[in-house]
């Protein structure tokens, strides 16, 4: 819904005959887990229990809306849905009962970047973007796991109602092959840092009356794989717009 609002105040503000260019288009990223910008996962430790939270990989998915501010500087914005996976490994260390459980979690972003354009050739770009995105996580997460009698594990990842909105830091590199009559194709690599936890796991075992709880953060930060594809771009007279950011 906020992104149909943010291309239609985009249109009305470019009109038919505006020298600002403006581009529609939709994008796709397998999302991989690393140590390298984020803790990818952890462990836990209370009374003998122990679980292990490893973030796996995921997809996201949706629209985007450039905006050229200069021949050289332009704004990427829109609206995306993150898959998260995660996997759960339980264990009782002076025992032999164990558990492996998965759950997935979603959440909405809406990013804001900065856009650097440099043109290597008449139809090929190299870009560069920098900025942050509001994310929102509309709900938490959790799974059940009975592994043998009356052994039990839950695990919750807990979204705090204050947790809800949060904001992350974006960066992006890549490659454009650029077209009048069929649009553009992006290719390029993306980075996601976590500015707070994505939720926070409670994972309890209970046999009986019996129960234990591990709790703590969990991350979500990634590296992934990112393409895009931008709608030819044509005014209401069926002429293209000026051309991109630099061209």
């Amino acid at each position: 819904m906020v992104f149909f609002v943010v291309v239609t105040a985009v249109r009305s503000q470019s009109g038919r005959d505006s020298k600002v260019p403006y581009y529609f288009g939709f994008q796709v990223k397998p999302l991989f887990p690393t140590k390298f910008i984020g803790e990818s996962s952890s462990t836990m430790l209370n009374q003998g229990y122990q679980v292990r939270i490893s973030q796996k990989v995921g997809y996201s998915f949706g629209g985007v809306v450039r905006i050229a501010l200069t021949d050289l500087i332009g704004i990427e914005t829109g609206l995306n849905f993150f898959q998260r996976y995660y996997k759960l490994d339980m264990f009782l260390i002076d025992s032999n009962v164990t558990a492996s459980d998965t759950f997935g979690f979603i959440q909405y972003d809406l990013p804001i970047n900065a856009l650097f354009n440099i043109k290597l050739s008449k139809k090929w770009y190299a870009n560069a973007a920098i900025g942050a995105s509001i994310c929102y996580k509309p709900s938490s997460v959790g799974s059940i796991s009975h592994p043998v009698g009356k052994h039990e594990f839950f695990n919750i990842g807990l979204v705090d109602i204050k947790d809800k909105v949060n904001f992350d830091l974006n960066g992006s590199l890549g490659f454009e092959f650029r077209t009048d009559k069929y649009g553009f194709f992006y290719l390029g690599g993306c980075a996601r840092i976590q500015t707070a936890p994505i939720f926070n796991l409670l994972s309890r075992y209970r046999y009986g009356s019996y129960e234990v709880d591990n709790y703590g953060p969990v991350g979500g930060s990634f590296l992934a794989i990112e393409l895009k594809y931008f709608i030819p771009n044509t005014g209401g007279n069926g002429q293209n717009f000026e051309r991109g950011p630099i061209e």
